[in-house]
């Protein structure tokens, strides 16, 4: 009966964010294409976009407003090694590098230079794995050198699918009776500004909802981000984010006292260096998982305990643009 009610309850909710989300990115696609590219563009050549307000697509966990530019794909790396301090790090496990907490791999392809899609595959940080991740990332707004648009706005979503085995256990995060029972949403909204050319901010809300939980987790939550980019020589930065998922009180002391699960709120510090056609990411966070259904709803690690751990990211963008005919 549980699950009857709360599989009816999911499928009705996740059908009005699903219409939403379309009708938004649809209505503001239109919107952006006909009226915001003629604005800043060749009607009013005063209002000058400011371009590169982060160097890549993600700082550490978190996105930026960034996307892949028009008929380029960008091929990413990200891994997460172990802890490199606490009862699961040390030398023995030599610091982390031991283990591997999650590893993930993805494609972006931008459709338009400020639409772009991807697909990619992570392993999981929690019994939740064999992820497959579809996203859309579509620039909005624009910040504009005058001012005359303050700060860029970005939309991103994501369906994320596990492949994991189900678990013969109801009250389990994967006890799946059935293909949407694997479905995990987010949806977001990235605010981001340039002060500078050696400063740069970002502000994201958003949304998790996932078919299928542990008993007493929560299906849908709300979550805020933030990060910055702070450039330190002409081919180096430090580059940081924070969440904060604002959870449930009574459903989250109900999981503290009967399996011992504690919920911290993911933070990244780390170096972006660029390297010509690469940008690369060395960085260090308590968020063992990479995707934004786990790093922001099931980070269970603590910097105060040396559960933190090393990390890096490596991309590479290949241009299919088609050279121009000489006349």
């Amino acid at each position: 009966m549980r699950q009857k009610i709360r599989t009816t309850l999911q499928q009705t909710h996740l059908q009005k964010i699903l219409l939403l989300f379309t009708l938004l990115i649809s209505s503001l696609y239109s919107f952006g294409q006909q009226d915001l590219e003629k604005e800043l563009t060749n009607t009013n050549p005063v209002h000058e976009k400011v371009f590169a307000t982060f160097k890549d697509t993600k700082l550490i966990n978190s996105h930026t407003n960034e996307t892949i530019h028009k008929n380029e794909l960008e091929f990413k790396v990200d891994h997460r090694f172990g802890d490199i301090g606490g009862s699961n790090g040390g030398i023995k496990q030599f610091f982390g590098l031991d283990n591997s907490t999650d590893v993930r791999i993805g494609f972006d392809y931008g459709i338009s230079d400020r639409l772009s899609v991807g697909l990619a595959r992570a392993k999981g940080a929690t019994a939740v794995q064999q992820l497959y991740e579809t996203s859309i990332k579509f620039r909005l707004l624009e910040q504009t050198t005058d001012d005359y648009i303050p700060f860029a706005v970005t939309l991103f979503g994501s369906n994320t699918i596990a492949a994991v085995h189900a678990s013969d256990d109801p009250a389990a995060a994967t006890a799946y009776r059935k293909f949407t029972d694997r479905m995990n949403y987010v949806t977001q909204i990235i605010f981001a500004r340039k002060f500078n050319s050696n400063f740069s901010f970002s502000l994201t809300p958003g949304y998790l909802h996932s078919n299928f939980t542990a008993f007493r987790d929560q299906n849908n939550l709300f979550a805020i981000g933030a990060g910055a980019r702070a450039k330190i020589s002409k081919r180096m930065a430090i580059v940081v984010d924070y969440s904060i998922p604002f959870r449930n009180r009574a459903d989250k002391e109900y999981l503290e006292q009967t399996s011992g699960v504690k919920f911290y709120n993911p933070l990244g510090v780390g170096l972006e260096i660029e390297t010509g056609g690469h940008v690369f990411h060395l960085n260090f966070t308590n968020a063992a998982a990479i995707e934004e259904m786990q790093y922001i709803s099931q980070t269970t690690s603590s910097w105060l305990k040396g559960q933190y751990r090393w990390g890096f990211s490596i991309a590479r963008r290949f241009s299919f643009n088609k050279k121009e005919t000489r006349q």
